[in-house]
Parts: structure tokens; C-alpha cells; sequence
């Protein structure tokens, strides 16, 4: 497997990663277009598939990226210190997510189940009106904010390995739908007009591949097999408390606890044998 530092030498894997990342991100507008053309949201589907993508970011992360992760850091620093910067590295990723989740005011988060079938039912009066389409900003607002280091997490595993990060982005995909919703429904609400309620879910998730990109520019620079080894220990703890805090409960305020968790078990199944596939 060649370094992190040669695979930037590749410019169409790092084409690559950036095309996965923007396709993660602007599947918010996915999201946002279920909003206006379903008629009832299929929470069956939404619990197996948030489960399932919640099972290959678990899976993934404790099985390939730590190790891998902690591989390159001892190799680079020893063995003691390298494995106490994988570990640093590692719930650093997580107390990121947490910090920026603390900022987000909990009667606004983005995370907040929202149905399409509630896109139906007129507000009551102009000043629910403004309520909802503040709270659909905000909901934009704080989206992007949470996106933009899955964009950074998304780009880097996919730099490291293909075969992590095509999986990676079609979890964060499907992580994003329902986020896409919650933007959707309060905006339309407030203000009856579909193009803007898709309009600021769609740049919503334009914050992915910017930071991708703002990551890039900033880091490379400095860039050391290193600082790419605590990056991406870093990344697994983005993932495992975005799974543990956003989908799996999202998944199960859907209605369907246990489904869910038979899709958690597939996707860490389906994770398990595509890596096996692609090792050997």
C-alpha cells in the first residue's frame, strides 16, 4: 500500500475523493426532494438504512481505520508513543463532534426527526411562520457546520483507500437524507415555496466537499505521515460517535427499534466481506 504522502501525488485519486465527498454531501438535496414528491415517509426504510450506515461507519472504523491509523504512527514514532497518539487522536475526533453539537441549541438541531407528511400541514399563524423558517435556517446552519469535518473525514479515507472511502460516502449519502428533510420541511412551512427549502438544503451540504477542500489546502503543506496517521485516527472517532449519536437514535426514533439494528448487523456484514474481497 503506498504512503498518504505519495498517494498525493495521484491527481486522479485525489479527483476521486473529492467527487465521493460532493457526492456525500449534496445528498442533502436528495433528501429535500423525498420532502416534496412522497407522500408518507417510508420509516421502515429510513430505520434500515440509517442502521446500515451506521453499521459500516462502526465497523469500518474499528476494524480498518484505527489500526491502520495506529500502524502508521508507531511505524513513524514507536511504539508506546504511537499507539498513545492513536488514542489521543482517536477520542480528539470524537470530543470535535461533541464540541460541535454542544454549540447547536437542542430546540433547534438539525437532528430533530422530521416526516414528509408533515410538509402538509400549514403553519397556524405569521409568527409560527417565523419560527419555522428560523428554525430551518438554523438547521441549515448547523448541518453545514457538522458536515464539514465528515467532508474532511470523507476525503482522507478515500485518499488513504478507495475501498474505505467509496463505502464511507454512501453512508455519510444516507446519513444525509434525512438531514436534507429536516431543512425542507420548516423552510417550506414558513414560506411556501419549494426552490428555497431545496435551495438551502442543497448548500447545506456544499460544507462537505469545502472541507474537503479547505482541508487540503491547509494541511498539505504540512503534511507528514504523521500528522496524516492522527488525521485519520481522528476520523474514526468522528464516525463512531456520529453513529452512536446521531444514527442509530435517529434511527430508532423512526418507529422501528429493532430494524435498525438488523440493518447495523448488515452493514457491518456487507463491510466485513467487501474488505475481504478487496484484501485478497
Amino acid at each position: 500500500m503506498e504512503s498518504f504522502i505519495e498517494c498525493f501525488s495521484d491527481h486522479r485519486q485525489i479527483i476521486i475523493a473529492f467527487g465521493l465527498t460532493l457526492f456525500a454531501g449534496l445528498s442533502t438535496g436528495i433528501g429535500s426532494a423525498i420532502a416534496f414528491f412522497a407522500k408518507r415517509t417510508n420509516t421502515k426504510f429510513l430505520s434500515v438504512s440509517l442502521g446500515f450506515s451506521a453499521g459500516v461507519m462502526i465497523y469500518v472504523s474499528f476494524v480498518e481505520i484505527f489500526f491502520k491509523a495506529k500502524d502508521i504512527l508507531i511505524a513513524e514514532n514507536g511504539l508506546h508513543s504511537g499507539y498513545l497518539l492513536t488514542l489521543l487522536a482517536f477520542f480528539s475526533g470524537m470530543i470535535l463532534i461533541a464540541i460541535i453539537d454542544k454549540l447547536v441549541p437542542s430546540f433547534e438541531n438539525p437532528h430533530e426527526i422530521k416526516k414528509v407528511e408533515d410538509i402538509n400541514e400549514p403553519p397556524e399563524d405569521l409568527k409560527k411562520r417565523n419560527k419555522l423558517y428560523r428554525m430551518g435556517m438554523m438547521s441549515a446552519f448547523a448541518i453545514a457546520i457538522h458536515n464539514f469535518p465528515e467532508g474532511l473525514a470523507t476525503f482522507i479515507a478515500a485518499m488513504q483507500d478507495l475501498s474505505l472511502g467509496i463505502p464511507i460516502a454512501i453512508a455519510i449519502a444516507i446519513h444525509n437524507i434525512p438531514e436534507g428533510i429536516a431543512i425542507s420541511v420548516p423552510i417550506h412551512h414558513a414560506t411556501g415555496s419549494k426552490r428555497k427549502a431545496f435551495k438551502y438544503s442543497f448548500l447545506s451540504g456544499l460544507a462537505e466537499p469545502i472541507g474537503a477542500i479547505v482541508g487540503y489546502v491547509l494541511l498539505i503543506p504540512f503534511m507528514t505521515e504523521s500528522l496524516f496517521g492522527f488525521l485519520f485516527a481522528a476520523v474514526a472517532g468522528i464516525m463512531v460517535f456520529i453513529s452512536i449519536d446521531n444514527l442509530l437514535p435517529a434511527a430508532r426514533e423512526y418507529g422501528e427499534p429493532h430494524l435498525s439494528i438488523y440493518g447495523m448487523i448488515g452493514g457491518m456484514a456487507l463491510m466485513a466481506v467487501s474488505l475481504l474481497l478487496f484484501t485478497y
